[in-house]
């Protein structure tokens, strides 16, 4: 296996009835692969509920595992930001705190990091009602045909990446759910070479999204249309990326 050290982290927000069973799940996981070192990170968004006491808790608990807090909630794409740039080992991953994704599949994503740089999920059956399902769908065709994006599944929450990778990538902006589309658009700009693997997706077992909320969603074409004219800005002015 490729990856000898691995920082994993969970972005979560108000995830009190799931954040425990998460990250003890990871540590499971962990533990059982050759790796020479790990660490599992919450980053909590600002939550209000008992997320930030449990983070710290299992912190205390637990050697691999360390907690980041925001002071209030900054949105899901500051929590990947933090998560990326709070990360320690070469390769990072990062899934959400709600417990929708199988850690046991991780090594699915692992068996490909000798040959791709960017190793991301695509869910083989979206386990979230059919209205949803829609939106995600009509989302990301929409973000294929702006800014050819070449996965299937953008904002799939089950993500490998290489930390030179993402230091070739540049900084991320995005503070909301456009920073899939954004961290995938500017590694296809760098010419990273970006893989996908078919993921379970698992309905929540307790909670309740917030991404799908018309705040989230007005936010997000927002900085889909500002992300938009970046990348044609610098088409414009530097000729086209490798895709």
């Amino acid at each position: 296996m490729p990856v000898r050290e691995l920082s994993v982290f969970f972005p979560a927000f108000d995830e009190e009835a799931n954040i425990e069973r998460t990250v003890q799940r990871a540590l499971d996981v962990l533990r059982g692969l050759p790796l020479e070192r790990f660490e599992v990170l919450v980053v909590d968004d600002g939550s209000t509920d008992a997320t930030p006491k449990i983070a710290d808790v299992l912190a205390e608990q637990e050697p691999e595992v360390r907690a980041v807090h925001h002071a209030q909630n900054r949105g899901y794409g500051a929590a990947l930001r933090t998560g990326f740039d709070s990360a320690r080992c070469d390769w990072t991953f990062f899934t959400d705190g709600d417990g929708q994704f199988d850690m046991g599949e991780l090594p699915l994503l692992l068996e490909r990091a000798d040959r791709f740089d960017i190793v991301v999920g695509y869910r083989k059956r979206r386990a979230d009602h059919l209205g949803r399902r829609i939106n995600t769908f009509l989302w990301s065709t929409l973000v294929r045909t702006m800014l050819r994006v070449p996965v299937r599944d953008v904002d799939c929450a089950f993500k490998l990446l290489r930390r030179d990778a993402l230091q070739r990538i540049g900084p991320l902006t995005s503070d909301g759910a456009v920073i899939s589309t954004e961290l995938l658009a500017k590694a296809r700009w760098a010419g990273i070479p970006i893989t996908e693997v078919a993921v379970s997706h698992y309905p929540r077992l307790a909670g309740s999204p917030t991404g799908a909320s018309p705040r989230v969603i007005i936010k997000a074409f927002r900085e889909l249309v500002h992300l938009r004219a970046a990348v044609a800005h610098d088409e414009r002015h530097h000729g086209e990326g490798t895709p």
